[in-house]
């Protein structure tokens, strides 16, 4: 078999069902079952969860238990708990929940900025620094995240070069790593590939990773597009949970167990055993009381009955 040398040897997986695949499902899930899913997921191998999020409940139900989820979960070694912070008071919450690690989130587009939270990507970035600065003071790493990466709701195409900007500026602010994010899924190898040599001329390789929605099942060719690139860190969500409400349409996040197959047929090291990671997505599944949307899930619960 002829082998691609160009791509990575190991991926990192950042695992986000938890919180941005689970807030975006309409059926609302306990606390109780949110600490089984992460314990599960921890279980399986995987290395990084995203576990909540410290936002105002009233925007965001499905995380109102957040406190009550990192505080209930039975700690791995190795693992990190991650959790969403927006602002300040959010980060400090996160804090006191023992979190490992928080996130913040801009927008390369305009548009997608102002009706998501209601400000310019200027005022949305100026908005972190606060968060970024004690992060720093308690020796606290912060991940960000750009969304609308390649296309947008409202303004369609993205320049490139406007994710390049956004992430640089997101790098200079302090973040450890930036997640590139199709949130619509409307990104095609070229679309994506373009955005990519664009945002590696601001951003080092090793400080990337993509987060792919699948709208037009397009996600594990985009993630493989990527990885011929030099990205080794992929965010996915188990049994392919979430969405975009403010994006119609927009199917959820590429599914881990999709990407985990992927990269078993690569060869590629991840360190997730495969049949765990299935249980848990059916375990999820099975609570929200719908089908996962993993080809690969849905592939092998057949072959099991």
């Amino acid at each position: 078999m002829t082998v691609n040398m160009a791509l990575p040897s190991s991926v990192k997986i950042v695992e986000v069902g938890a919180r941005d695949g689970l807030q975006n499902e309409k059926t609302l899930i306990d606390a109780t079952d949110k600490i089984e899913l992460i314990e599960q997921l921890a279980d399986a191998g995987v290395s990084y969860v995203e576990s909540g999020s410290f936002v105002s409940p009233k925007w965001v139900p499905q995380m109102a238990t957040s406190t009550d989820v990192f505080n209930g979960i039975k700690r791995k070694d190795g693992v990190t708990y991650a959790a969403l912070t927006p602002n300040l008071k959010g980060f400090e919450a996160a804090v006191a929940a023992g979190c490992d690690e928080v996130a913040i989130f801009g927008a390369a587009s305009e548009s997608f900025s102002q009706k998501n939270i209601n400000c310019s990507i200027e005022e949305s970035l100026a908005r972190f620094a606060p968060v970024v600065t004690a992060a720093k003071a308690k020796g606290i790493a912060v991940r960000g995240y750009v969304s609308c990466v390649v296309g947008c709701p409202y303004e369609g195409d993205i320049a490139p070069e406007q994710v390049a900007k956004v992430a640089k500026t997101l790098l200079d602010m302090g973040c450890y790593e930036i997640s590139l994010g199709d949130t619509i899924g409307v990104g095609t190898v070229k679309s994506v590939t373009e955005m990519l040599t664009e945002v590696l001329q601001q951003v080092p390789v090793d400080k990337l990773a993509v987060h792919f929605h699948d709208t037009y099942g397009q996600a594990l060719t985009n993630i493989y597009a990527a990885l011929n690139m030099g990205v080794s860190v992929v965010d996915s969500a188990v049994s392919g949970l979430g969405g975009c409400p403010y994006a119609k349409g927009a199917s959820g996040n590429v599914a881990t167990e999709d990407v985990v197959y992927m990269l078993n047929g690569l060869g590629i090291e991840h360190g997730i055993d495969l049949d765990k990671l299935l249980q848990a997505g059916w375990f999820i599944s099975d609570k929200l009381g719908k089908a996962p949307t993993s080809k690969v899930s849905n592939a092998y619960r057949a072959k099991a009955t």
